[in-house]
């Protein structure tokens, strides 16, 4: 594994700071995380990057140490997207690439819509984006995350687990395939990452009203590449694997297979950084 050492940052933006970190030389490449995941959710995966890429990690506002100024205020997928263009134009010197699974992949395609040109290409790995199903599936993928926030209402984290494994596709048996995975316990840092997530950041999603074909338009005119992208092991049922499957339909191409499941940047991490270098490299 490379040696590497992460330089820490923060940036004020409207409504919020951000900390951000970055490791690595080369071309600027952006993670954003899935679910609960804060800067150091991928701390595997980044070292087997930093030979390739100048690599930016950071937590969305309202997790971990981004804070918000005023909490009460409403968080939304247009928020994400802005932090987004701004971080970059902090540490990049034009397009970058970016890496967004679920949560981070529909940060992703709200960027190339709000802010066209600022990505060179982006991987969209199941993105959690009921807006790029249409009939039943759009309103089952609502009710799924409607449910989600129900579970964790009634009953905490306890009761929404298995819901978000179910509606998610997340498999547990998928977790830790790779030797020598940093332990993530459920520390009361992440403990909070989940509530604010389920409770605000869904309810980001299930009202956004970005259209499908907005990113899609924005990106060819912009000369971005858009990859749409599944795990090689997540069922076909599940609806982020089928918003990845729209998105591609719209794209006329084929979706990207990673290792794993809805999780598997952080399950396989050497498996994923390999294809990352392979697509994006070139």
């Amino acid at each position: 594994m490379p040696t590497h050492a992460a330089t820490l940052r923060t940036l004020r933006v409207p409504g919020a700071t951000l900390h951000f970190q970055i490791e690595g030389r080369g071309p600027v490449l952006l993670i954003s995380q899935s679910g609960e995941g804060d800067a150091d959710r991928t701390v595997d995966l980044v070292p087997y990057l930093t030979d390739t890429f100048t690599v930016v990690t950071y937590d969305r506002r309202g997790l971990s140490r981004s804070t918000l100024h005023d909490p009460a205020r409403t968080v939304t997928m247009a928020d994400h997207a802005d932090d987004v263009a701004r971080l970059l134009a902090q540490v990049a010197d034009g397009p970058a690439l970016m890496a967004g699974f679920s949560m981070g992949a529909a940060i992703g395609l709200q960027t190339l819509a709000r802010h066209p040109g600022t990505l060179s290409t982006l991987i969209a790995h199941e993105p959690v984006m009921p807006s790029l199903l249409s009939g039943t599936d759009r309103a089952e993928h609502v009710a799924e995350l409607t449910a989600i926030q129900a579970a964790y209402a009634a009953g905490g984290l306890t009761a929404a687990f298995p819901a978000i494994a179910r509606h998610l596709g997340i498999d547990p048996a998928h977790d830790r395939t790779e030797k020598d995975l940093t332990p993530q316990p459920l520390t009361a840092r992440r403990t909070a990452n989940f509530e604010f997530f389920i409770g605000t950041e869904f309810t980001a999603v299930t009202t956004n009203d970005l259209h499908p074909a907005q990113p899609v338009q924005a990106a060819a005119r912009a000369g971005t590449r858009i990859i749409p992208a599944t795990g090689s092991t997540t069922l076909p049922t599940v609806h982020t694997y089928r918003c990845a499957l729209a998105l591609a339909a719209q794209l006329d191409t084929e979706p990207l297979r990673f290792p794993g499941g809805h999780n598997g940047n952080t399950a396989f991490p050497r498996a994923t950084a390999q294809i990352l270098k392979d697509v994006l490299s070139g």
